[in-house]
């Protein structure tokens, strides 16, 4: 397999036909078609399928793309990696932010990154993990700072602690059932939650199962952004489970409201998540430096508003 064939794999399925792959690789349509017609020869299986309404791929052609696009961007972080050993601070950095690294730590974070590294591009996720796992699989993006399912660690992804953090069930203050005193009171109400796409049955587990507790199905929302788990809590009067450290942070400060229950959660993992056996660039490495430089500070504080912060926190690094 050449470089410019799996080029051309990739850019007919982010442009979904042949002239727009042509266009976003600044090449002719007939190199292109070309260019896919000898990666299937000496596949000597069929890759594509053209039809009036476009392209879709094949069983081989989309296990061969999956492939062809983390081959694509570990060539790329590796240009990157080169200019910046010749001094040039360029490329691109794409993050994956769990909500609650977003609303406390991340705003000293980013402008710390900026001083040291101005011309990398840089690209942040609201990396609930359901958003972050595909990203994180096709190469899309270059880590995540969330928590990962322990089946997936050992398969797909390494993880590196940061933090131990506790977890509730919350729901916006004032709600009817926020002096419950068990989540057996709450199973009639409807629940926001998120989670990976292989983490629901953990996460079932987790909040209801363990405590003999069992919730109809469609009494849940799986909401797969901060903002609308905020707008469902708050407006739609939803129960949620999460980081404890929610109902401090500045956007839901005064307005989530941690059910006092009698059931309790193991705490969970927050981590440094990647593709197993994938490099760091040099500009994730410092991205994380700043990341760990803003945390320590704030952990070491004798402000009010950063104990607060750290008595749901416990720092592993």
């Amino acid at each position: 397999m050449k470089l410019h064939q799996l080029q051309a794999l990739v850019a007919s399925a982010e442009a979904g036909s042949i002239r727009g792959a042509a266009r976003s690789l600044g090449i002719s349509q007939a190199a292109v078609t070309r260019a896919l017609r000898e990666l299937e020869a000496e596949q000597q299986l069929p890759l594509l399928v053209r039809s009036p309404s476009g392209l879709s791929f094949t069983e081989y052609g989309k296990t061969l793309l999956k492939h062809a696009r983390l081959m694509l961007s570990q060539l790329a972080q590796a240009q990157d990696d080169l200019s910046r050993l010749r001094g040039q601070n360029v490329g691109r950095l794409s993050v994956g932010v769990t909500p609650w690294i977003m609303l406390t730590f991340l705003p000293e974070v980013v402008p710390l990154f900026r001083q040291r590294l101005p011309e990398v591009r840089l690209e942040l996720y609201e990396s609930l993990m359901a958003v972050a796992q595909p990203l994180l699989r096709d190469g899309s993006m270059d880590f995540a700072i969330g928590q990962l399912q322990p089946s997936a660690t050992s398969v797909e992804f390494s993880s590196e602690a940061l933090f131990d953090y506790q977890t509730a069930v919350m729901v916006k203050r004032g709600h009817a059932c926020q002096d419950c005193r068990s989540i057996h009171d709450l199973l009639e109400q409807n629940w926001t939650l998120n989670y990976a796409p292989d983490g629901h049955q953990a996460l079932m587990h987790e909040v209801f199962w363990q405590h003999g507790a069992s919730i109809e199905e469609h009494r849940i929302v799986r909401a797969h952004s901060l903002a609308m788990l905020q707008i469902m809590v708050e407006m739609a009067d939803m129960c949620t489970w999460g980081p404890s450290i929610l109902s401090m942070a500045p956007s839901f400060l005064g307005r989530l409201h941690v059910i006092p229950l009698a059931e309790t959660f193991t705490p969970r993992q927050l981590s440094i998540v990647r593709r197993r056996n994938s490099t760091l660039s040099g500009a994730a490495e410092c991205f994380i430096d700043c990341l760990l430089q803003v945390i320590r500070r704030h952990s070491r504080s004798a402000k009010k508003e950063d104990q607060q912060l750290f008595e749901t926190l416990t720092l592993l690094v």
